[in-house]
């Protein structure tokens, strides 16, 4: 086949659906999303599997992909996010034994700093924003000239190297913050010299006849982390604006006197809420009424459950789900309706009906999930002697608190739970 570029081989298998040209694609990207997935899991098995969800998952997407798509970070990306969904389950674990890896190989010189910089690579990289991550992977992952990236990215050479630099800059900060002292030139050679690996044989061919099989021949582990990849793509998009504006506030020193500012001044204004309290007396907890609600972040799971019916009460759709993890997206969409409306309707639920909101409890669990038990209280439902309470599942993800989903209160929770400290009135 003549050589294309990659955008070239996507139209043609797009259009005329060659197979071939997908089989090229593949062949020419596999070494770099087989590395990114070993690096997160270390393990070669899962990482051949990972690697094979990213292909099917372009040959899916592949229509959808505009003309201007730099495949090779959207790739990387979507590497990326796949290794995350697979090991999810297993992240608290594997940050223990990287911590206890990182302290043993900390006496290490610096003449070989890869293996301390290979458990944090990825991580430091998404840190970047789209086009310096872009840069950086182009650079010194496909070892592309400065020249060929700045073509790329539609800037001349200088302007390339300027972006590399202060990328690299980003990344030697990072690291020196976790106590991985280098220099930018240095953790550009580590990376250029150890971020690929060649990817076992025979999965080239293993991973295109996947992407491409016109029945859904793949095993169900393949099929619900390709699943799982999806919903965390599509959620990214949405995350990363509302989610990215609140992690940098919060990231201040003064941030925590900001908002304990703020609830002061909102305490110290507002009339008590008739919220119904059961018959043993009054129930502690953080009371939120009308006009009160802040965006008080996502660093705890009450600041966070508080952000996402802050969010409520403007009617943003997007900053919503932005507060749930793919799980809880779904359980959201059924409540939330048609996102055309849902302003309107969110709005005017909280500026007529709104009466107070208010977080009773919290268990933590041994699998660092938490769970918080709340009331919401609105006029349809202040009749009844106690305002029906509920479960919310908390879960941390890159240092960000996020919903997994709603349930009914029973009897048998509060055992083992701490009421929340009362709100000054």
């Amino acid at each position: 086949m003549q050589e294309l570029d990659d955008i070239a081989l996507l139209r043609e298998y797009v259009e005329l659906g060659s197979e071939d040209a997908f089989a090229v694609l593949v062949a020419r990207h596999i070494n770099k999303v087989y590395s990114v997935a070993l690096r997160h899991t270390g393990n070669p098995h899962q990482a051949q599997e990972i690697t094979q969800v990213v292909f099917v998952i372009l040959a899916r997407k592949a229509r959808s992909l505009g003309k201007r798509v730099i495949l090779e970070g959207w790739l990387y990306q979507t590497a990326r996010l796949t290794a995350l969904a697979s090991v999810r389950s297993e992240l608290r674990r594997a940050h223990r034994e990287q911590e206890a890896y990182m302290q043993s190989v900390s006496n290490e010189t610096e003449s070989d700093p890869w293996p301390q910089i290979a458990p944090l690579l990825d991580t430091a990289i998404a840190s970047l924003n789209e086009t310096d991550r872009h840069a950086v992977v182009l650079r010194f992952i496909y070892g592309k000239s400065t020249k060929e990236v700045g073509a790329v990215l539609g800037v001349n050479e200088g302007a390339t190297r300027l972006r590399l630099h202060r990328a690299m800059e980003k990344l030697r900060r990072f690291f020196d913050k976790r106590g991985i002292i280098s220099t930018s030139e240095t953790l550009a050679g580590a990376i250029t010299a150890h971020a690929v690996q060649s990817a076992p044989l025979g999965l080239t061919k293993i991973a295109t006849a996947l992407a491409l099989a016109k029945a859904p021949v793949v095993s169900g582990t393949i099929l619900t982390l390709t699943k799982g990849t999806l919903k965390m793509i599509a959620w990214t998009k949405v995350k990363t604006a509302v989610v990215a504006g609140a992690v940098v506030l919060l990231a201040t020193a003064t941030t925590s006197v900001i908002i304990k500012e703020i609830r002061h001044r909102a305490n110290t204004h507002r009339s008590p809420v008739p919220l119904k309290t059961a018959a043993s007396g009054s129930v502690r907890g953080q009371l939120f009424g009308q006009g009160q609600l802040i965006n008080a972040g996502n660093t705890t799971p009450e600041d966070a459950w508080e952000s996402r019916y802050w969010a409520r009460a403007q009617g943003d759709y997007d900053a919503v789900l932005a507060g749930n993890t793919p799980q809880g997206d779904n359980t959201a969409k059924e409540w939330m309706g048609d996102r055309s409306t849902y302003r309107a309707r969110s709005q005017k639920e909280f500026t007529t009906t709104f009466q107070g909101f208010q977080i009773l409890a919290r268990k933590d669990l041994p699998d660092g999930r938490v769970e918080l038990k709340y009331r919401f209280t609105s006029q349809d439902n202040t009749d009844t002697t106690t305002p029906p309470s509920k479960i919310v599942t908390m879960i941390q993800l890159n240092s960000a608190w996020l919903c997994d989903g709603t349930r009914a209160s029973d009897e048998g929770w509060d055992a083992g739970s701490q009421p929340e400290p009362e709100s000054a009135l």
